[in-house]
């Protein structure tokens, strides 16, 4: 188990350092263009789709704990494993509609202030 912890590390050090030395090594004609919206929609888009996918993965734990509270057939430890599953992925799904939220009042108060 050691091993394979291991090398997962090691294979997540590479990604890792993959994925800096890419943003790093941007070419720089993104930055030349002067118009504001581009980026707004750019930036507003990424948040959307991570928003979605942090959502579906809430609610995918938030079902899982569930089923894990139904089936727990009276066992005080699953029983309460469930419910810590079930608080935090709501914890989670609030997280995302809050983020969504917030990425939607950034949004308009950009488009005023920056004219959009």
């Amino acid at each position: 188990m050691k091993l394979f912890i291991k090398r997962l590390m090691k294979k997540l050090k590479v990604l890792t350092s993959f994925i800096l030395t890419s943003l790093i090594a941007a070419s720089p004609v993104f930055a030349q263009s002067a118009d504001v919206s581009k980026v707004q929609n750019f930036i507003t888009s990424i948040v959307q789709t991570l928003v979605l996918l942090a959502g579906a993965l809430a609610t995918v734990f938030f079902v899982w704990g569930g089923v894990s509270y139904i089936t727990s057939s009276g066992n005080p430890e699953a029983l309460e494993g469930a419910k810590k599953t079930i608080k935090y992925s709501a914890l989670g799904l609030t997280i995302c509609l809050a983020a969504l939220v917030i990425t939607n009042i950034v949004t308009q108060l950009a488009k005023s202030a920056f004219g959009g």
